[in-house]
């Protein structure tokens, strides 16, 4: 399915909701709306249409429903993965305006959410992640760009099934390293250790990019 699907393709609540989320920033909004799945059950790989049925999204499943969303109004499904020390990787929706790029995110941390586009590289976008990716194991070590129109003829916008060669995909594509020094990442774990003592129920907002979030 690598040309964009007509619109007799999705159902006329997806229609619905299609059409009315035109922009990047719309779509975060509705993706930040959505409750967090915690997989409670087993790990999940939802489409775009499961994702609605069931009314929650983790970080792969909501930048997948991104991408379909904005490829209905002209967007590339392009995926930036940014892989972990910890194995724990994050992926987002990324796309270009005015040859600048922003992103979406979905997360248990807001700080991992959106991105506006003010970014000229991939590079200077995935940094802008470095800080808030730091909790008690995280560290981002790379970033990787792909496109789901990679996959093919691969269902990734209404299968009924788990996407696990989506993430397999992911996991395959070429990652760029992100190196960072060890003082500024145990400076980062030492404040977020402290404010978790704290606070063990939120999550940290203290980062000085936010003006760059797009929530």
């Amino acid at each position: 399915m690598g040309n964009r699907p007509e619109k007799d393709a999705f159902t006329t609540r997806e229609r619905k909701l299609v059409q009315s989320l035109r922009s990047p920033a719309q779509v975060q909004r509705f993706l930040s709306s959505l409750p967090y799945n915690w997989e409670r059950e087993g790990g999940t790989l939802r489409s775009f249409r499961e994702v609605l049925k069931r009314n929650e999204a983790h970080c792969l499943e909501a930048a997948v429903a991104a991408a379909v969303i904005l490829e209905q109004h002209g967007f590339p499904p392009l995926l930036l993965s940014l892989e972990s020390q910890d194995k724990l990787d994050h992926v987002i929706f990324v796309f270009r305006k005015d040859r600048l790029w922003g992103s979406i995110g979905r997360s248990r941390d807001i700080g991992l959410h959106g991105r506006r586009p003010l970014f000229r590289h991939l590079r200077e976008l995935a940094w802008s992640y470095f800080d808030p990716y730091v909790d008690f194991s995280g560290r981002i070590t790379g970033y990787g760009l792909g496109s789901l129109y990679d996959l093919g003829n691969y269902d990734w916008r209404f299968s009924a099934r788990n996407m696990w060669k989506i993430e397999n995909y992911l996991r395959e594509i070429p990652h760029q390293s992100l190196h960072s020094s060890d003082k500024r990442y145990e400076r980062l774990l030492v404040r977020y250790k402290e404010f978790k003592k704290r606070y063990p129920d939120r999550s940290p907002t203290y980062y000085d990019n936010r003006q760059e979030w797009m929530l």
